[in-house]
């Protein structure tokens, strides 16, 4: 689960993470309100940010103002142009691609004296099965691009399962950025407060870019992106309230609440399929046949007419698609079933409206594959049988073909 970055920093704050002040905003008027009160407090300068579930903001651009995602403000007027050019426009990020995410929110936040920038992330390390900090002194920067370029500049430290992160880690990762005397000594603090954040939240991800060291010494997150571990929600409602549907797909809310596993893609080729491996090789399986997956679509381990029925309510969202491939192995539940399923999915009458001119290719693999493919070919609907994987490969590069 993502949330914004000012819930991150509001939940930062309570673990002991050091964040400048800031406020979030809906409307100008909230907007401007937020930075007297910050000024009244000593701030000087202010920092208005859009608010959406997509990195590049600074970078990005508005589709009607043309302003940045990310504006430094001197006065208060100028925050309240830059509420009035953000709030109810389009941003249009290198995540969001050209159709741009809507700002319905802002953040007004202190813009804090800064006298240089590091780069500060925590996740997990599939290929070795632990935590890791990775650190460096080119923060502000796109990691991706500072891994490419010059890896050497990338410090990382992994953390035994089941063990805390060590301070003597925390100062390895701090000496790497070149820290010294009180500025050192908080940011061992701030990577020790930040690592207890990551574990007891159940993170999948912290990223604090840029990680900023003012003049004054101290050492703060200036930006964070945070996200959750879906399965872990369940411990924590807090977390769980944060989430803005607002911000998400609304087709992938849709499937989620009839408990599948959907991610909308740029295809032509619609695919059903139960189990993630076997959804994946699905696609793969699209792109060799000259299509692209118009979608990632997991219906878990059981196939049943009602789990079928929705898949196809979902699929048939997007007007891109111009062929669906149900691709289900017959292992705990068997492919005979699974097949008058599908039969009956199709025949409903909402779905039959819609897949006239929509071939559907169903391979099923498993437990009583040959009666499944007897009973697709037997069904005389618009409704193509294939027991191999390469059969339903070359039916689907016909159909495209046509």
């Amino acid at each position: 689960m993502k949330i914004h970055e000012y819930q991150a920093k509001e939940l930062l704050k309570e673990h002991g993470v050091a964040v400048p002040a800031g406020v979030s905003a809906t409307n100008t008027e909230n907007a401007v309100k937020a930075a007297e009160e910050m000024k009244e407090n000593g701030a000087t300068l202010f920092v208005v940010k859009a608010q959406i579930h997509a990195g590049g903001r600074g970078k990005g651009k508005t589709k009607n103002s043309g302003v940045s995602g990310v504006i430094l403000c001197d006065t208060i007027d100028e925050v309240r142009d830059a509420a009035d050019s953000l709030l109810g426009d389009t941003l249009v990020t290198v995540q969001t691609g050209e159709e741009g995410q809507k700002v319905q929110r802002i953040y007004v936040t202190d813009g804090v004296d800064i006298e240089q920038e590091f780069y500060l992330g925590i996740l997990l390390d599939r290929s070795k099965s632990k935590n890791v900090i990775m650190v460096s002194t080119e923060g502000g920067v796109e990691i991706e691009k500072v891994a490419e370029e010059t890896p050497e500049k990338i410090v990382k430290e992994w953390v035994e399962p089941g063990m805390e992160l060590q301070h003597n880690q925390a100062r390895r990762l701090a000496f790497a950025l070149g820290l010294e005397g009180d500025a050192f000594k908080k940011a061992v603090k701030f990577i020790i407060a930040l690592y207890n954040f990551y574990q007891k939240t159940d993170s999948n991800m912290v990223e604090i870019n840029p990680l900023v060291l003012t003049p004054g010494g101290d050492v703060m997150a200036l930006d964070a992106k945070v996200t959750f571990d879906d399965n872990a929600l369940f411990r924590h409602k807090d977390i769980t309230d944060l989430r803005d549907k607002s911000e998400e797909n609304p087709v992938e809310l849709e499937a989620s609440k009839y408990g599948l596993n959907y991610i909308k893609l740029d295809g032509n080729v619609g695919c059903m399929v139960n189990g993630a491996g076997l959804a994946m090789a699905t696609m793969d399986i699209i792109k060799l046949s000259g299509g692209d997956p118009a979608n990632f679509l997991d219906v878990g381990g059981s196939a049943n007419v009602e789990t079928v029925k929705n898949g196809f309510r979902i699929i048939l969202e997007d007007e891109n698609v111009k062929a669906i491939l149900i691709n289900i192995f017959g292992g705990i539940v068997r492919c005979d079933r699974v097949a008058n399923g599908v039969i009956e999915a199709v025949k409903d009458p909402e779905i039959a409206e819609k897949v006239q001119d929509v071939p559907i290719i169903v391979r099923l693999q498993g437990t009583n594959a040959e009666e499944a493919k007897e009973i697709i070919d037997n069904s005389d609907l618009n409704v193509i049988s294939a027991v191999l994987l390469k059969d339903a490969a070359d039916e689907v590069s016909k159909v495209l073909a046509a």
